[in-house]
């Protein structure tokens, strides 16, 4: 299959997705159905969802003031909402505004050891893919686009290649981001298993930060993640 024809197909799969899942409600379980007929399935693996940050460590500031925990959150909910739709088995990291750190006095132990858990609850997980979720920030304004990094195990780096082309084709068309070697990123460095953390979008972008608030960009997000979780997972 060509590399064009590989996107194509992908690009027709996750719209396919995003119509059922932006206005599945008005369909019940016929939704359910169709998405289940059209969705190459592979139910071996359990996705670990992270929210990245939580509780006191509230991550990046937005440029009005809210907390990257909070999106990080959202997003990761409707992910998992959406992947459970799709048949897939889900672990989230955490499901309230809250850190998963076990030990710890200081603000630097505790996210120290918030890391660490994270870890443990991959490498616990069986056969398991990580995606963790984030936002970006950056001084200037300007900047804007997702961003996906890969850890070094093996599967990673494809699933990362394509999940950042889809986002880009979907959401940023015309955008050169690639995805990256996520070197020093420490829950890349450390777990196992494929792993991705997608950086969302800016939150130091005034217009991406609206947008990122926003249910209906939250939900494109989100199918276009859990298609290309299921096109990798259909060429593994």
């Amino acid at each position: 299959m060509s590399q064009r024809k590989g996107r194509g197909n992908v690009l027709m799969f996750y719209s396919l997705v995003i119509g059922l899942f932006l206005f599945g409600t008005l369909l019940g379980n016929q939704t359910v159905a169709v998405i289940s007929e059209m969705v190459p399935m592979e139910r071996l693996h359990r996705i670990v969802i992270d929210p990245g940050h939580g509780g006191e460590d509230g991550g990046a500031v937005s440029c009005t003031g809210k907390n990257e925990s909070m999106f990080n959150l959202q997003i990761s909910l409707r992910l998992n909402d959406l992947l459970h739709l799709l048949g897939y088995d889900t672990v989230m990291i955490r499901t309230t505004d809250t850190s998963v750190y076990t030990a710890g006095q200081t603000i630097a132990q505790k996210k120290v050891s918030d890391l660490k858990q994270r870890v443990r609850i991959v490498d616990r997980t069986y056969n398991p893919i990580l995606v963790s979720i984030h936002q970006n920030t950056f001084p200037e304004g300007k900047y804007s686009g997702a961003q996906v990094f890969y850890a070094s195990s093996a599967g990673s780096q494809e699933l990362a290649k394509q999940l950042q082309d889809a986002l880009v084709s979907a959401l940023k068309p015309g955008s050169n981001r690639r995805a990256k070697q996520g070197s020093g990123i420490y829950l890349l460095d450390k777990i196992n298993a494929p792993g991705v953390l997608v950086e969302c979008g800016f939150l130091s972008n005034p217009q991406e930060e609206a947008l990122l608030s926003t249910p209906d960009y939250q939900k494109k997000l989100c199918c276009v993640i859990s298609a290309s979780l299921s096109q990798f997972l259909a060429s593994a």
